[in-house]
């Protein structure tokens, strides 16, 4: 068994090869039980919990083991909120395989799994992104979205502008190509958008529903909380709503269990999962006018992807 650092998962990994992968892995048989996060704190405004996500294929048998500490970072900035491990086992002989940091895969299969999706949801002409969020992951999300479409203006909006100009340079670095700026005025770039990524920490709605464009594409993957949402009621409503397995956002995701709980959406109006988009049993956008949504929660069987990726390049 070897152990796979987050340096070995970065220089293993590109966004098109991934991205190809999780395709072809959404679009066979695999299993992928519900995952457990355990609350690590009785106080319902601390958020801090321990996850344990199973899932396996006709090859590798995989389990990722993650903690969730929200509020790392504003104690150290050598803290982050997420750290994690996964584990590798041959799905013939159970032998195990690998460790493989697990942190800096979930980086890149979250935004991976967010780009397959844009892959099937977003207009094909889509080239203007507005990145929501100044976190580790926001980099990586614009990334994969380029990868998927010809992005060519990229606006990062966030609450510091230190941070905001540090994800601007990030992107910068990948991507001298692409047009990189600074979101100055909010409501004005959600409507400019084509695609609009979500990946904060707010527990309350981002931007209006009314404020969104006909034949935008929204991603959400900042939040895994029921009583948490990235976007209000409204959008939910406008949209054509596809997630990352129903199990999972239907038992985590706020941006669907309020919208429930208050009477004004059903969880049979999901259109479909990611594997369903990948199998070609649900198609993704209809029309160019369309606002369609995708929220992750984040899969288990994504990590098996990322991890196997890394490990078939370091054995």
């Amino acid at each position: 068994m070897i152990i796979l650092s987050e340096d070995k998962v970065h220089s293993s990994l590109t966004f098109p090869e991934l991205i190809e992968k999780l395709k072809n892995a959404f679009s066979k048989p695999h299993s992928m039980p519900q995952r457990n996060v355990y609350d690590l704190d009785s106080n319902p405004d601390n958020h801090d919990a321990f996850a344990v996500l199973p899932s396996w294929n006709d090859e590798t048998i995989a389990v990722k083991a993650f903690t969730y500490l929200p509020d790392n970072p504003e104690q150290s900035a050598e803290l982050k909120s997420i750290y994690a491990q996964i584990m590798l086992f041959d799905r013939k002989t159970g032998l195990p395989q690998a460790v493989v940091d697990g942190t800096s895969a979930t980086y890149w299969r979250t935004a991976a799994v967010s780009g397959l999706a844009c892959s099937f949801l977003a207009r094909s002409d889509a080239s203007k992104l507005l990145l929501c969020g100044t976190g580790h992951l926001s980099p990586y999300m614009a990334l994969a979205h380029a990868s998927v479409r010809d992005i060519r203006e990229i606006k990062v909006w966030g609450r510091s502008p230190e941070k905001i100009q540090g994800v601007v340079d990030d992107i910068l670095k990948q991507r001298p190509d692409i047009h990189v700026s600074i979101s100055n005025d909010f409501e004005s770039d959600i409507a400019w958008a084509d695609i609009i990524s979500c990946a904060t920490r707010s527990p309350t709605p981002l931007f209006s529903g009314k404020w969104v464009k006909p034949g935008t594409h929204i991603d959400l993957v900042g939040n895994h909380i029921k009583t948490c949402r990235e976007v209000d009621t409204e959008c939910m409503q406008r949209s054509e709503v596809y997630v990352d397995g129903t199990v999972n956002t239907s038992a985590e995701a706020g941006e669907l269990l309020i919208p429930i709980a208050e009477g004004a959406y059903e969880l049979e109006q999901v259109k479909g999962e990611l594997s369903q988009l990948c199998s070609g049993d649900v198609h993704g956008r209809n029309n160019e006018q369309d606002i369609t949504l995708f929220k992750s929660v984040g899969t288990a069987l994504a990590d098996l992807v990322c991890a196997q990726l890394v490990y078939q390049k370091n054995s």
